[in-house]
């Protein structure tokens, strides 16, 4: 297939993927195995270096959000987790968190990766999407929806699980909703902190995978095609969502996306 018409693809799934419980990076991994025929840590490391188009989206739609959070930096050391400083003490400690969890298992999953036939790699993701969507659907089934200020016990487990999200099959949106969910977060509150938390983490796997190994598997120019197509497509899926959770239920959105969750699962399984 053409390289241009790949990166076209793979950036509008990685665009729309992210935001919802079905893994964006087994999405575009699976996709990249099955149209290009690369090996499947290839594969995975493409699919990490696209996460950075999604960081721009988020970055871009919360950008007033993000300017207030900066703001609040030089009251983060008196009152961390005060009301004003709450979200920057969320992003710094969840991200300390992640980095703890992150590395060792994407250094485990570089191994593994390396080491699975193209069958067992879709099996492998298969399996890990279809407890992202029973995850996805316990939590919309238990969400007491009340709390809109995380803690320190929000940030650290949010951040440790996302750091896990790295595996592929696991939806970094799905889980950490998921948590912040079970901890009693309201529906909108818990995805913005969520797609919050997704910037600097994008950020981080796309440094990582670069100095590990450069451009993965793609030419400059489909590369860059890829990132802008899911910044794009990124943005306006993440309006699309935001605007949906203020209409309907979270707990009928949670369904549905746990439902898509379990089948997309099934599906890669079979």
């Amino acid at each position: 297939m053409n390289p241009i018409l790949v990166a076209i693809l793979l950036g509008l799934l990685q665009g729309v993927l992210e935001w919802i419980p079905v893994s964006s990076e087994g999405g575009v991994a699976l996709a990249s195995t099955v149209v290009t025929g690369v090996s499947p840590a290839a594969a995975t490391r493409l699919a990490l270096f696209l996460h950075a188009g999604t960081a721009v989206a988020a970055l871009a739609y919360y950008r007033g959000e993000v300017r207030d959070i900066f703001d609040s930096a030089r009251r983060l050391s008196r009152r961390p987790f005060a009301d004003e400083t709450a979200d920057l003490s969320f992003l710094a400690v969840a991200t300390l968190a992640t980095a703890v969890t992150g590395l060792p298992a994407y250094l485990a999953l570089d191994a593994a990766v390396s080491e699975l036939e193209g069958g067992l790699f879709l099996a492998l993701v298969g399996g890990l999407l279809v407890l992202t969507g029973l995850l996805q659907r316990f939590a919309a089934a238990l969400s007491l929806g009340e709390r809109t200020v995380p803690d320190w016990a929000d940030a650290l487990l949010v951040g440790a699980l996302q750091g896990l999200a790295i595996l592929p099959g696991v939806s970094r949106s799905g889980t950490t909703v998921s948590a912040l969910l079970l901890r009693g977060h309201e529906g909108e509150s818990s995805l913005r902190l969520s797609f919050l938390l997704s910037i600097p983490a994008a950020l981080a796997a796309n440094a990582l995978v670069l100095v590990d190994d450069g451009v993965p598997v793609i030419d400059p120019l489909p590369a860059v095609i890829a990132l802008a197509v899911s910044a794009v497509v990124g943005y306006l899926t993440v309006d699309a969502l935001v605007r949906l959770v203020r209409r309907v239920p979270f707990w009928a959105v949670c369904t549905v996306f746990g439902a898509l969750g379990v089948l997309g699962g099934l599906l890669v399984a079979l």
